[in-house]
């Protein structure tokens, strides 16, 4: 068992709140994904057996939306934007930028797992890019200088 019991009492209360239980699918996988930082086929079963949902509905849900990770990260995710407006102002020299001054390519963690650098579509945040999102926070209108100082600050807080 992945789940803490703790983990599997906050499901099966979210679980009470809906009327469906295809609808705790969203909610059960952000439990899950608190607890464990990431998700993967033996969460999906798990939460199958709790909310009584075939896995690969649960599976469905948890690949579509980018916000669950399919394997560990670091403390601090990277997701560079690289739609249109982030492309046509820097973002691919961004991503390079990042790649060699973190010694990682897309889709890699550092080794002392600080940080995981991806690349998504948008991040809405079209007037200002390029722009990448850390964790929950938003940086914009990117320089390498700029970029420098975050990556500073991040590792300061450490």
């Amino acid at each position: 068992m992945i789940l803490s019991e703790e983990s599997v009492k906050q499901i099966k209360e979210k679980m009470e709140r809906y009327p469906y239980r295809k609808s705790a699918i969203l909610p059960a996988l952000t439990v899950a994904y608190r607890q464990v930082g990431y998700l993967n086929d033996d969460i999906y079963r798990e939460i199958s057996k709790i909310i009584r949902i075939p896995v690969v509905e649960i599976a469905e849900a948890a690949t579509f939306y980018t916000m669950f990770p399919k394997q560990p990260r670091g403390k601090y995710l990277i997701q560079v934007c690289h739609n249109i407006s982030c492309s046509l102002l820097g973002a691919d020299s961004l991503i390079s930028y990042l790649e060699t001054k973190l010694g990682i390519t897309k889709g890699e963690t550092t080794t002392d797992n600080m940080f995981t650098l991806i690349s998504v579509e948008c991040l809405g945040s079209c007037s200002t890019a390029p722009m990448m999102q850390i964790n929950n926070d938003y940086y914009e209108n990117l320089t390498p200088e700029k970029v420098d100082k975050i990556l500073e600050e991040l590792r300061a807080k450490a």
